[in-house]
């Protein structure tokens, strides 16, 4: 009996041990995962990338020395007019007479460099990836319209005289260039109006020159690889007053009417693209020179 009673109660001494050892355990880890949870909350800030990102921004005295020297907010003049240029590719600028002073330097640059040939090769590479997976019916309606100045063909020798878009545009002294027929072909514009051809398309040039220029035209657009057009459309005297978007629309709408689907468009105005009869595709030439509305 007095076995048993002290046998009972070192067993119970035993549990009592047992039980302190995982109070113990219990409060140990208890403890760690508060210093892990601590730990991970100060090092909250090295997550691998900022969860908002800021844009850049110029310091305070930075800013304020700017302003003494009269630069504005310290932008270089190459980022606002690189800016710009895209607001005008966008059509998201006012109507413009003129490039901004600042940034003659810079479309030069860009003009003469290998940017503007770039930026006119991916154009036509999309037009070009575009007309070859466009199913060409075969009934001969379905039309390819091309803008003929900046589009086909390049004024950059005039415009190199005149300040590449810096001088206020002159009709007399163009209309005077444009007699000379000695506009050359842009590139890869003259491989996508072949490419056009050789799928079925009808291709019509559209252009805002007079009728007047009609013969030297076509002359400068053969000496120049331009072959076998379906029309070539120029302005006539009753439409000398309409906007250019006006003009073009109302021609656009005459070859829906003849029955054709003009499934794409090329030009380096917004005016060649814009209106109405709008193309299923428009395809817009970069062109930081001159707008025309």
């Amino acid at each position: 009996m007095t076995r048993h009673a002290g046998a009972r109660r070192r067993g119970g001494a035993g549990v009592v041990v047992v039980v302190s050892l995982l109070l113990l355990l219990l409060s140990a880890a208890a403890i760690a995962a508060e210093g892990v949870e601590a730990a991970v909350f100060d090092d909250a800030h090295l997550l691998p990338r900022p969860l908002v990102i800021e844009l850049p921004t110029t310091t305070t005295s930075s800013s304020a020395a700017a302003a003494e020297e009269g630069e504005g907010d310290a932008v270089p003049a190459e980022v606002r007019c690189a800016s710009w240029r895209l607001a005008g590719e966008a059509n998201n600028l006012a109507p413009w007479k003129s490039l901004p002073e600042e940034c003659a330097a810079y479309v030069r640059e860009y003009l003469t460099g290998v940017a503007y040939r770039s930026d006119l090769e991916v154009v036509a590479r999309e037009a070009s990836a575009y007309a070859r997976t466009t199913r060409v019916g075969d009934d001969g309606r379905d039309a390819w319209v091309f803008d003929v100045d900046e589009t086909l063909l390049s004024n950059l020798p005039y415009y190199a005289d005149h300040g590449y878009g810096l001088e206020l545009f002159d009709h007399r002294e163009f209309d005077k260039w444009v007699e000379r027929g000695e506009a050359p072909a842009i590139p890869s514009s003259l491989k996508l109006y072949n490419e056009v051809r050789d799928l079925g398309f009808k291709t019509f040039l559209l252009t805002g020159r007079s009728e007047g220029h009609h013969g030297v035209t076509v002359d400068n657009l053969k000496k120049q690889g331009f072959h076998d057009w379906d029309k070539l459309i120029l302005r006539a005297p009753a439409d000398r007053k309409k906007t250019a978007t006006i003009y073009k629309s109302e021609k656009r709408k005459e070859m829906e009417e003849e029955g054709y689907r003009i499934l794409g468009n090329s030009g380096d105005q917004w005016s060649d693209l814009l209106g109405f009869s709008t193309s299923a595709r428009s395809f817009k030439l970069p062109n930081p020179m001159y707008y025309i509305p």
